[in-house]
Formats: C-alpha cells, sequence, structure tokens
C-alpha cells in the first residue's frame, strides 16, 4: 500500500508528524511519501526539523502576497502532476487549509481515495473562519476515510448525510504530537525564551486569522497594551510571539512556553486542542469556534475581539487565582489518535 501526505503550513506538519511516523513503524506493509506545498515556507520548515520529516517532493508554491485564487490554481497545477506520478493507493491530508481543500479534489479528480484527518470540525459559517469552513466542508464531502476527532465532529458528518461506515473516531493527532514534546527536556536560558523572565506570570497570545485583521485586532492589540499596564506593578509579562516582537517561536518552544502560562489568549484552533492537556485556561479571540468540547468542560471561553470583553474575561482570571481551574481528561485525545489512523488504512488494506 502506498500512502502520499500532503503538507502545507505548520499546524498541518504538527499534526500529521505522528501519522508519518506511525507510518514508518511499518514499511512492510505501507510505503509512505511525502509531499509539501510550503504553502508557509518558515514555519513549516521548522517543523519539519523537529519531527525529522524529510519530504519526498517541495511544491515550494509560497509566494508574497498572493491571493486565495492564485495560491489555488498554483496548488493545482503543481499537485496534480506529483499524485499522478505516485499513483498512490491513499492521499492523506489534515485539516482545513487550501492544500488540504485542493489535495482532496486532486485526489477525488485521479479516482484515488482520499482520507481526511481532522474531519468534521464545523462552525456553520462559511465566513468564520474562512476559508477554512468551506475547505473543510469540501475535502470532507469527496473524502473515502474521514477521520474524526470527536463523536462530536462523527455526528457532525452524519448530520450532513455523509456515510456512518466512512467516520471513525481517532481522537486529534495534535495531542499525540504534544505529549512527544511536553516530554522532552528545554533549556530556557538560551534560544527564543532567553528573555523571558523566571517567577513570572505569563499570558501567552496568538492572534492571526485573517477574519481579525483590521479593527478586530486593533481591538486585542489595545486590550493587551491596557492589560500590561493594569498588572505591569504585580510583574505580569505578555508574550506575543510575532515579528518586530519576538522572533518566531518554533513548535517546541511554544509548548514549552505556553505549559508555563498562566493564561492564553489565542483565536488558534490547535491551541484550543491542546491547552487542555497542559492544564492552562485559555480565552479565544473568534466570535465562534468549531471546537465546542474544550467550552464544554471548562477549558476554554470565547470572548471574541471587542476591547471591552477581553479586559473584563483577563481581569477575571488575574485578580482571581484558582478560580478557573482546568480538570479532567483532554476531549481532544489520549495521544494514539495516530496509531487508529494508521490501523484503518492497514485494515482497508488487508480487505
Amino acid at each position: 500500500m502506498t500512502v502520499l501526505s500532503v503538507i502545507g503550513t505548520r499546524p498541518e506538519a504538527i499534526k500529521m508528524a505522528p501519522v508519518l511516523a506511525e507510518l514508518a513503524r511499518v514499511p512492510h506493509r505501507a510505503r509512505s511519501i511525502v509531499c509539501v506545498t510550503s504553502q508557509h515556507r518558515e514555519m513549516l520548515d521548522q517543523v519539519l526539523r523537529v519531527f525529522a520529516i524529510r519530504p519526498d517532493r517541495d511544491l515550494d508554491v509560497m509566494v508574497s502576497d498572493q491571493s486565495l485564487a492564485q495560491l489555488t490554481a498554483a496548488l493545482f497545477a503543481r499537485l496534480d502532476p506529483v499524485v499522478a506520478e505516485a499513483a498512490p493507493d491513499w492521499v492523506l491530508a489534515q485539516g482545513d487549509t487550501t492544500t488540504v481543500m485542493v489535495t482532496a479534489l486532486v485526489a477525488f479528480y485521479r479516482r484515488i481515495r482520499f482520507g481526511h484527518v481532522e474531519a468534521g470540525l464545523r462552525t456553520g459559517d462559511l465566513g468564520q473562519p474562512f476559508p477554512e469552513e468551506m475547505n473543510r466542508r469540501v475535502a470532507d464531502g469527496v473524502a473515502s476515510l474521514l477521520f474524526a476527532p470527536t463523536e462530536a465532529n462523527r455526528r457532525a458528518l452524519v448530520k450532513e448525510g455523509l456515510d456512518s461506515a466512512r467516520i471513525i473516531v481517532t481522537g486529534n493527532t495534535v495531542i499525540d504530537a504534544l505529549l512527544t514534546i511536553a516530554s522532552r527536556p528545554y533549556e530556557w536560558s538560551s534560544g527564543p525564551l532567553a528573555s523571558v523572565p523566571a517567577g513570572r506570570r505569563l499570558v501567552v497570545v496568538t492572534a492571526h486569522r485573517r477574519e481579525s485583521f483590521g479593527a478586530p485586532l486593533a481591538e486585542i492589540c489595545r486590550a493587551l497594551r491596557d492589560i500590561a499596564r493594569a498588572f505591569a506593578a504585580e510583574g505580569l509579562h505578555v508574550v506575543y510571539p510575532v515579528h518586530l516582537m519576538i522572533e518566531p517561536l518554533d513548535y517546541v518552544s511554544m509548548v514549552h512556553l505556553m505549559k508555563r502560562a498562566t493564561l492564553i489568549l489565542t483565536d488558534s484552533g490547535g491551541i484550543q486542542e491542546e491547552a487542555p492537556s497542559l492544564r492552562v485556561p485559555v480565552l479565544v479571540l473568534r466570535e465562534v469556534t468549531e471546537r465546542p468540547e474544550a467550552a464544554a468542560v471548562g477549558a476554554i471561553r470565547v470572548v471574541g475581539t471587542a476591547y471591552a470583553r477581553i479586559m473584563a474575561e483577563v481581569r477575571s482570571v488575574l485578580e482571581n487565582p484558582g478560580a478557573w481551574t482546568v480538570t479532567g481528561p483532554n476531549p481532544y485525545g489520549d495521544g494514539h489518535a495516530a496509531e487508529r489512523v494508521v490501523a484503518a488504512l492497514l485494515s482497508d488494506a488487508a480487505r
């Protein structure tokens, strides 16, 4: 059995790394080919190094300031011949980026079975997140196997009329990756986190979503400024890893930074999944989330991007230490999702 895995961005690489590692454990049963589109270049390369992933093909589609239409066209043109040449039994991709949507359609056009890792996430709003909500609906619609992280994701797929026999609840592979990295030793005195002071409360921030650009991001930044001022006397340290403020963090550093955090503010989907395992509360800087399981167990709160709401929620957490504690198992998995994904592929091949 030949499996072609297509990866475009840093989150995809993180979440596919455990699947690739599991495929590598059974070389006598599965030939694994890795193609990166490099939809994100620098951040993707960091993760490939961390997990020792060596791509067989690199499409190198990243161009500064290209539109979604230009990116989509480039992906179709460069990926199709790779799939044709590899002639795999399965094509795999994870998530909801433009790379994933195009990969699913190329496999469909070539009549090759497509497996969607992290299937069934929905907000119900095509504009949030944009264009990811549309991308994942397309990928799920043509998938031969749908690897749903949770039971709620499975129900969402069934509700849309997809065949329940094609859906396998696996957990989310990001938990496999997180537990591996979090268990590694980390040297704080060197590297990108050397300037982060020890012994202080940390608020870690990530905000990058397309729908937050403009006024919403301005509201977020105004709130961060005033949070830093309001709690400066108490030694609070706000860490926002973006260009010109702190060097972009590699995945290992980011995981260990989150482990030390008092609170995380984010619009990232992956962090919503990871933080429950680290027992760190998360305020989600979005109007809706496709990860309600974390909210249901009290690990996240969706607060939007309005200045007043962000300030009120952050003050509530910081002024009442211990009032919000994250306990219980992570609803997104136990660290064995990749094993379930590969077992399903091997089981299908054995039929």
